[in-house]
């Protein structure tokens, strides 16, 4: 038959399988808008949050800490997590959703949003000061790695940081992956809904 699809070629058949449209009511779209709205504030919020707790706790170990290479590391930290903190407001927290707004409108400023938050992942190196955050980390621990050269057992002080580390980024580059997947999956399905919506 004509419309039977081609069983040979498995991506043939994924690629030629037919679409259906993307529908949804203004409705379901404020309420979807709204629950991405409120997770956002969450996640801005709890950043906002740990921003601030680094920062009191890189300040205290200031004065602690007697050697000048490393109170300069605690400095940079503590510059960088008001950074972070300051960062998540302006990227994470949403826009407000109208109530009453046209579901064109709606779709706009929910697509915004969702760009926002992904030029924010695409760029979070920059957006939130990692390299800042690195490079004082590596202050700070620099005197104790030097001081490790002559005596070894010294080098355990810095294996748990380390660690966390390591763990920190075992964790961090898929989770950035899956949420940019995601938003992409999000943005495209608003753009083929505002395509939809002009036809």
């Amino acid at each position: 038959m004509a419309n039977e699809f081609p069983t040979n070629d498995p991506r043939n058949v994924w690629q030629n399988q037919p679409t259906e449209a993307f529908k949804m009511s203004a409705e379901q779209l404020r309420l979807k808008a709204q629950q991405r709205q409120s997770k956002a504030r969450f996640e801005a919020i709890t950043q906002i949050t740990i921003g601030l707790v680094l920062c009191i706790f890189f300040a205290r170990a200031i004065p602690a800490t007697r050697e000048l290479v490393s109170r300069l590391g605690f400095v940079v930290l503590s510059v960088w997590s008001l950074y972070l903190a300051y960062q998540a407001y302006r990227w994470i927290w949403p826009g407000r959703v109208k109530q009453q707004a046209a579901a064109s409108v709606t779709v706009e400023s929910y697509r915004a949003e969702l760009e926002k938050r992904r030029d924010y992942a695409l760029n979070i190196w920059q957006k939130a000061g990692l390299t800042f955050c690195f490079l004082g980390i590596a202050l700070v621990l620099g005197p104790t790695v030097v001081r490790s050269l002559a005596a070894p057992r010294l080098l355990w002080n810095v294996v748990p940081v380390l660690v966390l580390l390591i763990i920190w980024l075992a964790v961090f580059f898929p989770t950035r992956r899956r949420r940019q997947q995601k938003l992409r999956r999000e943005i495209e399905e608003l753009k083929g809904l505002e395509r939809e919506s002009r036809s």
